[in-house]
């Protein structure tokens, strides 16, 4: 191969198109995702009216799935940076369509946790293929930004699957069609994906310099010289010596044993606590959304704004944000008489403090660290040890909800919500030191 050099005006044209169609595809694409993923929770409250299961029993299929998913995401991430991330999340779109097919074909407690793990297996493939991809096309400069965006898909997926299990519900046409229906959306995002995308500026014009996250920026630790660096094994070793990734792990198990809480189980409570089941699952959407703009705004204040490279300031301040908020919740729940419209009002101040902080930990954060070289290992390592708390949160709410009430939960989270918020500090205390280290070497 000859050596890299900078695109000509025409091919810098064929490129930013291509750059921008890649980013429109994978910010969709991972819509899409969320249309065969979000639409379990929506359905809890049909299965459990239809099928007559506790919400234990629905908890096993959401506690099954998670760890299936954390399994996939440990499997996958790495996967992605051996065979590339645009062909990974292709894969994952196939593998999500089929399952959900088969899961609205179910009819036994055992059948809907096989199935559901299978589809959380390849539901796993998205992200770790998105993060690699967007690391090709984009500078890090831009990390923020761009992954702040990015990250919408799975906020506003969140809110388009729900509102569609929504319609789908309110039209009367079952539980079954709450899964049928997105697979076949799921399939023209498929053809999309194939069509509109690829997976780096190589693959427009060869040996071309063109934004890329591959070597800028990287801790010292990640760096090293040789052919061997782009074998998983070898990225995943020079991940545990920089100390910011060991942090971000024990934050990503945090926050997601939080997200998962109001990911599974935000409809089912609000039906508990006294909504229609078309009223509940609409209302959850107030959480995604809000966690939108959150996401988006994190994103680029810290790029602008963020002194020594330092997200984890704004993100523990966020948290903090959340502890009161779900605090708040529990002694509404609590009391006499719950106002489903003051709790709704707190989810939404939720999503928008929590959705923002926990995507940064395989979003920008990831590309902080990896760059597009290692983003597939990176996020499998922090999403897979996530999700083995998603997997712990998942049952625990719907079985301690059954015990406690939810009122008690919403205690346990608040608790959870603190000790992520101390993470976060601690995330910005390393970033900070590692920057003062790094210009005290400096000659």
């Amino acid at each position: 191969m000859s050596a890299a050099v900078l695109p000509t005006p025409e091919q810098r044209r064929r490129l930013e198109a291509w750059r921008w169609s890649t980013f429109v595809v994978c910010l969709v694409g991972y819509i899409a995702y969320y249309l065969g993923r979000k639409n379990l929770p929506a359905a809890f409250p049909l299965l459990g009216e239809e099928l007559g299961y506790s919400n234990t029993d629905l908890g096993l299929i959401a506690a099954y799935s998670e760890v299936a998913y954390a399994i996939g995401k440990l499997i996958n991430g790495p996967l992605a940076d051996r065979f590339g991330g645009r062909t990974m999340f292709m894969i994952g779109l196939a593998g999500t369509l089929v399952f959900n097919l088969v899961f609205s074909q179910m009819t036994h407690l055992v059948g809907f946790i096989l199935a559901w793990c299978g589809c959380r297996y390849f539901l796993s493939m998205g992200w770790g293929g998105l993060a690699k991809t967007i690391g090709h096309w984009f500078e890090p400069k831009r990390n923020g930004t761009v992954m702040g965006w990015v990250s919408i898909s799975f906020q506003f997926g969140g809110v388009v699957s729900t509102a569609l299990a929504g319609a789908i519900v309110g039209a009367g046409l079952g539980w079954r069609w709450v899964f049928i229906i997105p697979a076949g959306l799921i399939l023209l995002m498929l053809l999309w994906t194939w069509l509109g995308s690829r997976a780096a500026p190589q693959d427009v014009v060869e040996d071309v310099v063109f934004g890329g996250n591959d070597h800028e920026g990287r801790p010292p630790e990640f760096e090293t010289e040789g052919d061997e660096d782009g074998h998983p094994i070898a990225i995943i070793r020079r991940l545990f010596k920089v100390p910011l990734f060991r942090h971000i792990l024990v934050f990503s198990f945090l926050t997601t044993f939080l997200r998962s809480i109001f990911f599974f189980w935000t409809p089912k409570f609000l039906a508990d606590v006294g909504m229609d089941t078309s009223s509940a699952i609409f209302s959850s959407t107030v959480f995604p959304f809000l966690g939108a703009i959150g996401t988006i705004g994190l994103g680029w204040y810290t790029d602008r704004y963020a002194r020594d490279g330092d997200r984890g300031r704004a993100m523990w301040i966020m948290l903090s944000g959340l502890a009161v908020s779900v605090f708040a919740i529990a002694a509404v729940v609590a009391s006499a008489e719950p106002s489903t419209f003051v709790i709704v009002i707190l989810l939404g101040v939720a999503g928008f403090c929590l959705l923002g902080p926990y995507s940064m930990s395989s979003g920008a954060l990831t590309l902080d660290i990896a760059g597009a070289k290692g983003a597939g290992s990176c996020t499998g390592m922090i999403d897979g040890v996530g999700y083995a708390g998603g997997a712990l949160a998942s049952f625990g709410a719907g079985y301690l909800s059954d015990v406690m009430g939810w009122a008690g939960v919403f205690t346990i989270i608040g608790v959870a919500a603190l000790l992520s918020t101390l993470s976060a500090y601690f995330i910005s205390r390393v970033t900070r030191a590692a920057h003062r280290a790094k210009a005290a070497a400096q000659p």
